[in-house]
């Protein structure tokens, strides 16, 4: 299970890697005649490891321990990454791969008897903030308390304002569906609307992932607002967010899931759209009850591919690089992935295996602003953020920001914050789609691993 873990992470990000399957010490000549093997190869004695985990591990579940459960679910990520990424971008055999993905996680819906956690009024919200992890939905996570000397800083990171300030993007933001099942960019006026308004009726999982109208942290009965000093966006995350009493650096101690059943459902969902074989009844199956737990009605088939999204379709806004008979349903399934799985580690490696590196150019935006002024962004009658231009107004908001030197609007006098402006991003599809292999691993071998296309390390081997 491990090694398999290992050499895909390896090969997600390096493509062709050295297979190793014996142990190996200092001398050996190994480390220093190696090259790389292909990647189909080591892919090949990936699922050859999994499938012996599979049979292997204990059935019983177990939520800080691998099984079966964990070995299935890891062989349907790796299988839709490598089927989907094979599709994308030109290498063959895509089709077998995504074939074994359905099957591996249709065993997975079927026999493990995982489901989506639905307790208490925002069970999306309650799924990472728990303490202990839930082992209803969670198949396997990293354990973390005081007893075991085991902490992490998600508490910090997601309030302090000396911790990069993370945020939702505004692309994300608009993504999340109406509770009808219809796109918020579908709405009349969307592109000008303030958090407030953005905010009603919207999929369950906006309000249990960033703070909005009405939002309490745990333990306080007091609203909290987003915090612009603490978020460069405005779109302040809660996913994973525990009482105050947390906050301090290094304190949190809820156990964080990685691997559950929701990304199963979609990885099942998603491999047999792109095979074209996927029905209603499988979307009723593995969608519906990730939309039934947000509040949102259920996906139709026939609706996605009548009418695609122009807002996922678009290579501005969406992907470009979807076609076919099943292009909405397919553009659908990603939304949906996108929404349940934020801030899961997944959201790059989607971008990759997608081919869809070129979003990564595309302006960095947040919350909507008609312009200065002050603003109380959860409507409890306290302003919490001031913008100003000319002269410092005296004012009681949290955040206090001089336009276009503090904070910076799309369109200059208003619009979207727009951040990390003061540098150009750009992507090479020739060369990003993978890493460039550390220059010692090169010299270690003398030119027996060689270096990724496009990747000049300076080396003359």
């Amino acid at each position: 299970f491990f090694r398999a873990w290992f050499y895909f992470e390896k090969v997600k990000h390096y493509g062709d890697v050295p297979w190793v399957d014996r142990p190996i010490d200092a001398g050996d000549p190994l480390l220093f005649e190696k090259g790389r093997d292909p990647r189909e190869m080591v892919m090949q004695k990936v699922i050859e490891d999994l499938d012996f985990a599979v049979t292997n591990l204990p059935v019983e579940r177990s939520v800080y321990r691998v099984t079966r459960w964990a070995a299935l679910a890891l062989k349907s990520r790796v299988y839709l990454f490598e089927g989907t990424f094979r599709k994308y971008h030109g290498l063959k055999d895509w089709e077998s791969y995504l074939t074994a993905c359905a099957t591996a996680s249709k065993r997975f819906i079927d026999e493990s008897g995982y489901s989506v956690y639905t307790t208490g009024t925002t069970p999306y919200l309650n799924l990472f903030s728990s303490l202990k992890a839930l082992d209803t939905e969670i198949v396997l996570a990293r354990a973390y308390n005081t007893a075991i000397g085991l902490k992490h800083d998600v508490n910090g990171y997601l309030t302090s304002i000396t911790m990069g300030r993370p945020g939702l993007l505004k692309n994300i933001a608009n993504m999340y569906l109406m509770k009808d099942g219809t796109p918020f960019t579908s709405q009349p006026g969307w592109e000008t609307m303030q958090l407030p308004e953005e905010s009603k009726n919207r999929d369950g999982r906006f309000a249990q992932t960033v703070r909005t109208p009405g939002y309490k942290r745990i333990d306080d009965t007091a609203l909290s607002a987003p915090n612009l000093a603490a978020t460069m966006t405005g779109y302040q995350l809660v996913k994973y967010l525990q009482s105050a009493k947390y906050d301090s650096y290094n304190a949190s101690t809820n156990d964080l899931p990685l691997l559950r059943a929701a990304e199963v459902m979609l990885n099942y969902a998603e491999a047999k759209a792109e095979l074209g074989t996927l029905t209603q009844e499988d979307i009723d199956l593995a969608i519906k009850p990730l939309r039934d737990r947000a509040g949102v009605a259920n996906l139709s088939l026939t609706k996605a591919n009548a009418s695609p999204d122009p807002y996922l379709a678009s290579p501005e806004t969406g992907y470009a690089n979807v076609t076919g008979d099943n292009k909405g349903v397919i553009l659908e399934i990603r939304r949906e992935r996108t929404v349940e799985l934020l801030m899961e580690n997944l959201r790059y490696w989607d971008i990759m295996r997608w081919k869809e590196g070129k979003r990564f150019e595309k302006p960095f935006t947040g919350l909507y602003f008609p312009g200065t002024g002050s603003y109380d962004l959860n409507n409890d009658g306290v302003d919490d953020v001031c913008i100003w231009s000319g002269s410092k107004p005296a004012t009681s908001a949290p955040a206090v920001y001089e336009l276009n030197k503090e904070i910076f609007l799309s369109g200059g006098d208003s619009g979207y914050i727009i951040i990390h402006t003061d540098y150009a991003r750009s992507w090479n599809e020739e060369r990003d789609y993978l890493y460039p292999v550390p220059t010692d691993d090169r010299v270690l071998t003398q030119g027996a691993i060689t270096q990724n296309p496009g990747w000049n390390d300076g080396l003359n081997f």
